[in-house]
């Protein structure tokens, strides 16, 4: 039996605010070549790390880090102490361990750099030197691990599997007997559906179809979550992998966790080859619809956002590929719907 998917959207709210560099991302409205209106969630500048990640890196370092202070002293920690010396000593203790295609690795190395805690990477061979080096300038250690995702994400886990209390595994995936922590990752992308729920409101224009890329399927589920629990008018979801990684399409076909096999993507942050427990339990629920596009429909839809000043990766224009060629996938849209999709990261 799956598990359900539950989710604290107020404490990553009130929490994430307290960072200094708090500010909401931008949404643009675009045309579409039908005549729909298309709403893109910019994430491109999200806390100058350039990826929606942050907030799922960031707010997990940090609630963990309070849960910890409770659990040992047997009291809780005001949120706005995060930050004061006395804590900072405290932090020192701790290493988070991750695997990453990217961004979960540098958002998880900016949280452990805010709170002064340490850091350790794990990378495949396929993912860019250019995001190794920018984990180094967070002082972050980076290991490359075998030649694609699944390959890191093994040693990451092998390198906690000691037991060693001080030594974090904080994976944006999550697999039987692993929950708590991911779970807290996905609540912090719910900042990006709250920020989105407070605009809709105030302008009374609520989107018809939301775009939701996907790898292991945590932003999606996150933000399915938050619509169906808080959003006034409810959108169809449609769940956006590459063709070459169709991990949730397939465990949906199937109803159980698929691990799928495939080339190497353009769409790298997406490339992943099996489905979050959490993410694939909560996308049954909430998806209306799961769908895949090719690596030319990225790359159209890279040129479509370039053109209208959105500069974003194949991986961050797959939600916008996929409303791009919606009749092709069998999305029906007229000149009436208003369709979101989130640009989840920046070029560089």
């Amino acid at each position: 039996m799956l598990n359900r998917l539950l989710l604290d959207t107020q404490r990553p709210w009130n929490l994430i605010r307290q960072c200094p560099s708090y500010a909401p991302t931008p949404l643009h409205t675009l045309p579409t070549p039908i005549g729909a209106q298309l709403l893109i969630k910019d994430e491109t500048s999200r806390f100058n790390l350039g990826a929606f990640k942050a907030l799922g890196g960031i707010y997990a370092v940090a609630a963990f880090l309070l849960d910890r202070w409770q659990a040992e002293s047997g009291s809780a920690l005001d949120a706005r102490k995060l930050f004061e010396e006395p804590l900072q000593t405290w932090w020192q203790r701790f290493t988070f361990v991750c695997a990453s295609a990217g961004n979960h690795g540098i958002a998880v190395a900016k949280g452990a750099q805010l709170f002064n805690a340490k850091c350790r990477v794990h990378l495949a061979d396929t993912v860019p030197e250019s995001f190794a080096i920018k984990l180094r300038s967070l002082n972050a250690d980076v290991i490359r691990s075998g030649e694609i995702y699944g390959d890191s994400m093994r040693a990451a886990r092998d390198e906690c599997e000691n037991g060693e209390p001080d030594r974090i595994l904080l994976a944006d995936s999550s697999w039987p007997g692993y929950l708590k922590v991911p779970t807290l990752v996905m609540e912090g992308y719910t900042v990006m559906a709250e920020e989105m729920r407070q605009h809709f409101l105030a302008v009374n224009n609520w989107p018809s179809h939301v775009f939701l890329q996907a790898g292991v399927g945590g932003m999606a589920a996150a933000i399915a979550f938050h619509i169906r629990q808080h959003w006034d008018t409810q959108p169809q979801i449609i769940v956006v992998e590459p063709d070459a990684a169709p991990c949730l399409f397939e465990s949906n076909k199937r109803g159980k966790l698929t691990t799928v096999q495939g080339p190497v993507s353009s769409m790298g942050r997406l490339d992943c080859k099996e489905p979050s427990l959490l993410a694939f339990s909560a996308l049954q629920q909430y998806a209306d619809k799961f769908v895949c596009i090719g690596e030319s429909d990225a790359a159209a839809a890279v040129t479509y956002l370039d053109e209208r000043g959105v500069a974003t990766t194949p991986s961050g224009a797959a939600g916008v590929a996929a409303n791009l060629m919606a009749k092709q996938l069998g999305i029906s849209l007229s000149g009436e719907s208003t369709c979101l999709a989130i640009a989840t990261e920046g070029r560089g």
